[in-house]
């Protein structure tokens, strides 16, 4: 076969691990030379790639691609843009086999969540129809850990390891100022219809150390006199309260509480503002004083504390993409596959992507405890080898070292600008 080009994106909300991926994806192109030339990285996402502002990642030493794996963001730029239905956005995805034709792009990883899976495959289908050879190959991520068939998502275990620290750093704080301060704190965290980061902040607490905790989960509806009463009871017999709220709670008409009424650029509803709504009951209802956070870009950021196995995964996920790509693999995505819980173990399995495309796998109601503020036994076996080991990134003068490429543009062989 041929030796064509690669290219890679990122897409969506960045993860902590998501460059660990890239460097997977990078570092594996380069062992293959015989099969792949260059790696071209798309300027912030698929945008980079309809305006063909190409980066040309052979520019970056072994050094800083190594280095990727322990920077948190995307190195290459991200974007929230859909490109909808194959008529719908035809001129768009005609752009795209344009763009790739000019640079002999043989092989399309696309590293994202629900949406960049849809994209993916809707690559793969124009270049079939239009007769262009290109293998595409989703990579996955997403904190909110809602793709289908994959046992997690690369990106969830280290914003579940940092919800969880967080929230029992925060449990011991409140504990020694609640009898004459703080009696109620309330941790906003992200996922839009999925309780799994909610879930997570439920690992703060076990029974070496017991907190009066609470959660609040998407898909169990709001019931403020239930959560009240909840509250007030652990107050009364433990002096304080804890409570991990997900930023998609909905009301008992299935509302979103914390809608902002508009419209991200995939249509979803921006969300923020949960948490202090929840902490306000507290002082109305029951007259508590309260404190409140919201995790928000931090726990999705916070590569210093990111999770051992999470950034393996990321990693192995990007390396099997290329290995699948030229293995001849098409539309396909790895899946991580757990095959034990104790000891953890796991393998790459390989995913159509019409199996994942478009579908959102949300938390099992098992997974939550009959009163529906906690999680169960079954949700710990599954989350505790998630979070598991560090791998923390080099630390100069008490900071961590990250790297920054220098993300050259390869020069632009298409005449006139597309517009998007």
């Amino acid at each position: 076969m041929a030796r064509r080009n690669a290219f890679y994106a990122q897409s969506g909300g960045v993860t902590a691990v998501i460059n660990a991926s890239a460097a997977g994806v990078i570092e594996t192109a380069r062992g293959h030379k015989d099969r792949i030339g260059k790696v071209y990285a798309g300027r912030n996402g698929i945008i980079g790639a309809l305006t063909e502002d190409l980066i040309d990642t052979s520019r970056e030493s072994a050094r800083a691609i190594a280095a990727l794996k322990h920077t948190p963001a995307g190195a290459f730029g991200s974007c929230r843009y859909k490109l909808k239905g194959l008529d719908e956005s035809r001129a768009q995805f005609e752009r795209l086999i344009e763009v790739f034709r000019a640079h002999d792009i043989g092989y399309f990883f696309y590293n994202g969540g629900n949406d960049s899976a849809d994209t993916c495959l809707k690559v793969s289908q124009i270049a079939e129809k239009m007769g262009y050879p290109l293998i595409a190959v989703h990579v996955p991520k997403t904190v909110d850990n809602d793709l289908a068939v994959t046992d997690n998502c690369p990106g969830f275990g280290s914003v579940a390891k940092y919800v969880a620290v967080s929230m029992r750093e925060a449990a011991f704080d409140v504990a020694s100022m609640a009898k004459t301060s703080t009696k109620v704190f309330v941790l906003e965290v992200m996922g839009r219809h999925a309780g799994w980061i909610t879930a997570a902040v439920g690992m703060a607490e076990d029974a070496a150390t017991p907190i009066p905790l609470l959660l609040l989960f998407p898909e169990i509806a709001f019931d403020e006199a239930k959560f009240l009463a909840a509250v007030d009871d652990r107050v009364k017999r433990f002096g304080y309260c804890c409570v991990g709220v997900s930023e998609g709670l909905q009301n008992a008409e299935g509302k979103l509480m914390a809608d902002a009424g508009t419209r991200d650029a995939f249509g979803h509803a921006q969300l923020g503002g949960v948490g202090p709504l929840i902490a306000a009951l507290a002082k109305d209802r029951l007259g508590y004083k309260y404190h409140w956070a919201v995790a928000d870009y931090l726990q999705r950021s916070a590569r210093h504390i990111a999770s051992k196995v999470d950034v393996q995964h990321a990693y192995a996920v990007g390396k099997a993409a290329v290995e699948l790509a030229i293995a001849g693999h098409n539309a396909v995505m790895p899946a991580i596959e757990r095959t034990s819980d104790k000891p953890y173990r796991w393998k790459i399995a390989v995913a159509p992507l019409t199996r994942v495309a478009n579908v959102e796998k949300m938390l099992p109601r098992s997974f939550i405890t009959a009163d529906g503020f906690g999680i169960t036994a079954r949700a710990r076996a599954y989350l505790a080898p998630l979070i598991r080991g560090e791998d923390f990134p080099p630390f100069k003068d008490g900071l961590p070292q990250y790297v920054r490429l220098k993300n050259v543009a390869v020069a632009k062989k298409l005449p006139g600008d597309f517009k998007v």
